[in-house]
């Protein structure tokens, strides 16, 4: 699969990975949009949130959420999870994936 999601979790893309569990993989986002952006992307190729099935897999991904906030130290300042869905969504890579951000007072308007 030429996904480049799935690409950095085989490591034929370099990436700098914050965590890693049988389920997930999070790494630093190439474009950040806060001082925190990582992303948490589950290991097996699902398009987006309308294809997630598995409810292990959603507890997995808020788990890996939750430790990088940990490793991240953001876990008391406060952080934001969101997931783009689909092209009005503005999903960019096709591949389910979760952003974790903050590190920095982000702004309150939705856009």
């Amino acid at each position: 699969m030429n996904c480049i999601f799935c690409r950095i979790i085989r490591g034929e893309i370099p990436s700098t990975k914050v965590y890693e569990d049988d389920l997930t993989f999070a790494f630093e986002d190439i474009e950040p949009q806060a001082k925190v952006h990582t992303l948490v992307v589950p290991k097996e190729h699902i398009e987006n949130l309308n294809d997630m099935k598995d409810q292990s897999l959603w507890f997995a991904m808020l788990k890996a959420a939750q430790e990088v906030a940990k490793r991240k130290g953001i876990e008391k300042s406060g952080y934001r999870a969101v997931i783009n869905c689909g092209p009005d969504g503005t999903q960019i890579v096709p591949h389910l994936h979760l952003h974790v951000l903050g590190g920095e007072l982000l702004d309150s308007q939705m856009g």
